[in-house]
């Protein structure tokens, strides 16, 4: 593998020609649904006056969650998470009701006209009233090794602070859609812009209290996900499918940009606050910290991506003794959720803020710093959370980072410039940093990192393949076909790729936790394999020689000295009635987690990179400019390297917006200020790096 292959939908996304499910051609007696958001906080739901829409000229129905037929529920992990609010309201925007017409724009205006009676109550808005007023979702998530207590006492210094880390709002181009058909006997297809089909699938068969054989959940692909589309989609599908079994027709729920900014969750803000017991050369002896991050109204996935930012507070550094405990902290704001890092990038920040406050204690360099605290042989290589890390590579990939982006020249011509700008009296400064990082990659909960596929291969050669694995513009199709045609040892472009359907591969884990390709390329791969074993044991057989001596090469597959096509050689298979039809499985393996301990090995391995920035800082007005960027990842053998560049790039430029110009901010009421593109900043072209390594 290992070589650049075109995105299978390049052209079609750049051409506008990919088929989105607002793109689905809409049906004659289709419906169009908008949501009816709360305008309050917290308060108890008094009364829903439709009355206005007696009076419009066009047809519209109304629903709300009296008209479930099974559970007012989807919590992923724990229940008491609605689709539709029923008597109390618990955070500003959040859907009430859902009113449906035969356009969109009809939908729209007559949702604008619904009021909602409410008994208002007094909400929880911030981390610090919630913590003050112990509202948690659950119990803190407490991380825990050696002895803090002795090593903070024996620790020359002590440093304590605290400081937060922003939300984030995802801002994928294509905002939350859905759309359901009924079919007979109470069955329905469900397409859905969606993570995880499955989480679809099993939300809709609660809403609806029908079996989930009778759901199909279908994604052919994403316009952006981020986390986004990962539990929140199956909000928007529940009430998509909810209106479908009310109406028995086709109902289309797209949220515009300023619900679906309202309506759905963004990365979890957090507080830290922490003591750090070090010595004098800056060697870490004792962490304590708590972080409070903020769940929002519901639960949804705030359990493990706490417990995630906490097993990533290390980063890339030995910790002797740590105490660390994680409150998940239960507002009245929307519920926030999954997004790119799922809580690792915060921990990182816990730990590099640390660091930073050490070196500037001490009056030392940060990179002196982290040197003297990195993983290694000399200093240890168990993480607070029980797992060895057996190949660190941090060391490697700092120094190709240094080498590559000739780090430390530039250190010092930045010092100059900057000594020369305070003497001329200007306000321009230059700053250079280098970030170090250490990715754990697994979902945290053993039991998600499963996956499965489905191949067939038709008499002609060509194959069809599918998994469960979803495609949003990161290029998993492309590389998951790659593995096959690799197997086959044929042109990538004979692999047909199919929408992802729950009808084809059930059970399917979320496209999440930077594991897509490594779960779905795997099963696909045992798939494949189990054809191409067949159609080589038929073939040894019908040439009376051993298996071994079937070889497939180059487009053709090669029985000793004779040499025949590929279709060539699945048609003689499927004339002598070989199955070339395969499943395929796997489950990642040496996977252990005791979630009440915080102990084990959660991850199967660790990604390792660096990335250097330079930037300019205008003092009397705050301008900045990011001058130059240099990013190493050490990937491995890359399947696909244009599709990482890219996966890089783009990561690290959504970074760049999140701690630089994206805010989320919330009026005193609790109502979202920052719901579109002109309240809202994300990073634009000329945000780019103007030097881009």
């Amino acid at each position: 593998m290992n070589k650049i292959v075109t995105h299978d939908s390049s052209i079609r996304h750049t051409t506008g020609q990919a088929i989105y499910i607002d793109d689905i051609p809409d049906q004659e007696n289709l419906l169009h649904g908008a949501l009816v958001l709360s305008k309050c906080a917290y308060g108890n739901i008094k009364k829903i006056d439709f009355s206005q829409l007696k009076n419009l000229t066009f047809y519209t129905k109304t629903v709300t969650a009296k008209n479930i037929p099974g559970e007012n529920e989807i919590g992923p992990i724990k229940t008491g998470e609605p689709i539709l609010a029923d008597d109390i309201i618990t955070y500003f925007g959040q859907p009430v009701a859902v009113v449906l017409a035969k356009s969109f724009q009809e939908a729209q205006y007559a949702s604008d006209l619904v009021k909602i009676e409410i008994e208002h109550l007094d909400p929880i808005l911030t981390l610090d009233d919630a913590y003050n007023k112990n509202s948690f979702h659950d119990d803190p998530i407490i991380l825990e090794k050696g002895s803090v207590e002795k090593e903070m006492k024996n620790s020359k210094f002590k440093k304590s602070g605290e400081f937060e880390i922003g939300g984030q709002d995802h801002f994928y181009l294509e905002t939350h859609v859905a759309i359901t058909f009924p079919g007979e006997n109470n069955e329905y297809t469900v397409w859905s812009s969606t993570q995880h089909p499955t989480e679809v699938q099993h939300g809709v068969s609660k809403v609806l209290n029908i079996p989930s054989a009778k759901i199909d959940s279908k994604v052919r692909r994403l316009g952006g996900g981020f986390g986004g589309k990962e539990s929140q989609a199956t909000i928007f599908a529940g009430i998509s499918a909810l209106c479908s079994f009310v109406t028995h027709k086709p109902v289309k729920l797209r949220l515009n940009r300023h619900n679906d900014m309202t309506a759905s969750g963004k990365r979890h803000n957090f507080k830290v606050r922490f003591t750090a017991g070090f010595s004098s050369n800056a060697k870490i002896n004792a962490l304590d910290i708590t972080l409070l991050s903020n769940g929002g109204n519901v639960l949804d996935l705030s359990g493990p991506v706490m417990t995630r930012a906490l097993t990533h507070l290390d980063n890339c550094y030995f910790i002797k003794s740590i105490k660390a405990y994680g409150y998940i902290c239960k507002t009245n704001t929307v519920s926030n959720t999954a997004f790119r890092g799922f809580g690792g990038p915060q921990g990182m920040l816990v730990i590099e803020n640390i660091l930073f406050s050490i070196s500037e204690f001490l009056n030392k360099s940060l990179d002196d710093v982290r040197q003297i605290n990195y993983y290694s042989q000399s200093n240890g290589l168990t993480t607070p959370y029980g797992q060895i890390v057996s190949k660190p590579r941090i060391d490697w990939v700092l120094n190709e980072t240094y080498k590559l982006s000739d780090y430390h020249t530039r250190l010092k011509q930045i010092k100059s410039f900057n000594l020369d700008q305070v003497k001329k009296q200007r306000p321009f400064r230059k700053g250079l940093a280098v970030m170090p990082a250490k990715f754990g990659i697994s979902f945290n909960k053993p039991s998600f990192n499963q996956a499965g596929a489905l191949i067939h291969i038709y008499s002609d050669g060509s194959i069809r393949l599918n998994h469960g694995g979803t495609e949003m513009g990161q290029g998993l199709y492309t590389k998951v076909a790659q593995i096959v045609a690799h197997e086959f040892q044929i042109d990538s472009a004979l692999v047909k790729i199919t929408a992802t359907t729950t009808g084809k591969v059930p059970n399917t884990s979320a496209t999440a936790a930077s594991s897509g390709t490594d779960l779905n390329g795997m099963a696909a791969m045992r798939a494949a394999r189990t054809i191409k074993d067949r159609i080589a044991a038929f073939l040894a057989d019908e040439y009376q020689t051993d298996q071994a001596n079937v070889v497939f090469a180059n487009g053709q597959v090669h029985v000793g000295a004779d040499a025949m096509k590929f279709a060539e050689a699945v048609k003689r298979a499927y004339l002598g009635r070989v199955s070339l039809s395969a499943t395929g499985f796997y489950a990642t393996p040496k996977l252990s987690w005791d979630k009440d301990r915080m102990h084990g090995r959660p991850f199967y391995y660790f990604a390792y990179g660096a990335a250097v920035s330079e930037v300019i800082i205008d003092l009397l007005t705050g301008e900045n400019r990011l001058v130059r960027a240099d990013l190493l990842h050490d990937v491995g053998k890359s399947l696909n390297p244009a599709l990482d560049l890219g996966q890089i790039e783009g990561g690290f430029v959504q970074g760049a917006g999140w701690l630089t110009m994206e805010e989320v901010n919330w009026k005193a009421n609790g109502q979202l200020t920052t719901h579109s593109p002109s309240t809202y900043k994300i990073p634009a072209v000329t945000d780019m790096p103007e030097k881009f390594n």
